[in-house]
């Protein structure tokens, strides 16, 4: 397979707290979107550079999990996963990955076990491993 490349462009205007960014991406899905201190440090409504590595977490992991639940012989139903990093002092210490999981003929520690393995093959866990702790819990619905 070809390498695959993808991009995203920030742009930051002024300072750090009265200034106001955007994020756009090729696709079109973050056309001119908005961000700024209030969203990034203050809970203010808008996005922001860690919601987003969050996403794109949890959305790697479902799809990692997926594949992999189904290379085993499990094509699971629905696998959703809630990512939750922790920016604290300037530092993004940690992720925290909560999956969820619907897969006929699985048991709850069946599902966790691969769901642990999984972890270890998703490309974007393997690009934050080395910086920061990921924790993981699993449970089927």
């Amino acid at each position: 397979m070809a390498p695959i490349l993808r991009s995203a462009t920030g742009t930051w205007h002024g300072d750090l707290r009265s200034g106001k960014g955007t994020i756009d991406s090729p696709s079109g899905v973050l056309d001119e979107t908005p961000f700024t201190f209030a969203t990034r440090f203050e809970n203010a409504k808008g996005t922001n550079p860690e919601e987003l590595i969050a996403a794109a977490h949890a959305a790697c992991f479902s799809m990692a999990l997926s594949n992999y639940l189904s290379t085993q012989g499990h094509v699971p139903d629905t696998i959703t996963t809630k990512a939750t990093i922790t920016l604290e002092e300037g530092r993004i210490h940690r992720m925290h990955l909560e999956t969820r999981g619907k897969v006929a003929g699985l048991d709850a520690a069946t599902f966790k076990r691969l769901a642990d393995e999984a972890e270890k093959k998703c490309p974007v866990s393997n690009l934050l491993r080395p910086g920061l702790t990921i924790t993981m819990g699993a449970s089927l619905t």
